[in-house]
């Protein structure tokens, strides 16, 4: 029988992790969306997020769509439907590839930050200092990294298509020599806005979702498995949320896509 005290106890641990970081989304949407609205703090996490985040989407963004232009020239020759590279290039990008690799550069480059300066927080116990001060550490801490994200992720996303657009371009036309008029007419004539808005709201979901989980991660540093005081512990968890924030970007582009197409 102590496999199945083993299940049950894991089940409830599961449910009691599952419902301490719903309530933990929660009250940060809330904070997000009703005032006192901490601005010059938001302003702060945009540039941190965003504007140091540019260089790294610029660079991915152009190889990226390098490499669409050189893998599908090779394979749209095959069936002679060159004048598609356009399309093809487009649609991976704004579809697919742009929101994604976005998210996961962003995850890299400042959700682990994110998990990091929470977890340090928790750790030197500067989140318990707040609550003793009747500060919410929610709106305090949390609110502009939410916020910032959403403003932030979407644009990332916008600039990373664009480059990567052009990227294609760049070997399609001036490499291989495909017509310039058939590359962007062919871009014209497939993306239409639904894919657009698949794009976007694939970048907003995945903005609130990696602030979110590493956030949330450094947060309940003491209540993790894998958490635990400590440097030892703040980077297993910073660890842990690069790895979960990203896997759940990519399990919620198959759902988000499978529901939007």
């Amino acid at each position: 029988m102590r496999w199945i005290a083993r299940l049950g106890a894991e089940t409830l641990r599961l449910l009691e992790v599952s419902g301490r970081y719903g309530l933990f989304l929660l009250n940060s949407l809330w904070c997000v969306v009703t005032p006192p609205y901490r601005v010059a703090a938001a302003v702060r996490q945009i540039r941190f997020i965003g504007a140091h985040s540019l260089f790294v989407i610029l660079f991915t963004g152009l190889f990226t769509g390098m490499v669409l232009g050189l893998q599908g020239y090779y394979t749209l020759t095959k069936f002679g439907s060159i004048g598609f590279l356009g399309a093809a290039v487009a649609l991976s990008l704004v579809r697919e590839l742009g929101p994604v690799l976005t998210a996961l550069m962003v995850i890299g480059r400042a959700g682990s930050a994110i998990c990091a300066e929470v977890g340090i927080m928790r750790n030197s116990e500067q989140i318990d200092a707040l609550e003793c001060m009747a500060i919410d550490p929610y709106r305090f801490l949390i609110e502009p990294k939410v916020a910032a994200a959403v403003l932030v992720v979407p644009l990332l996303t916008c600039i990373f298509d664009a480059v990567g657009i052009f990227g294609g371009y760049l070997v399609g036309v001036h490499l291989f020599d495909v017509s310039s008029g058939s590359y962007f007419q062919g871009m014209y004539s497939a993306v239409d806005w639904l894919d657009v808005r698949m794009g976007l709201v694939k970048s907003l979901l995945f903005g609130v979702l990696l602030v979110w989980i590493c956030s949330a991660k450094g947060f309940f540093l003491h209540l993790e498995r894998d958490g635990g005081f400590g440097a030892e512990g703040v980077s297993r968890a910073t660890t842990s949320a690069v790895v979960l924030s990203s896997v759940s970007v990519l399990v919620w582009d198959y759902l988000v896509s499978a529901v939007m197409l």
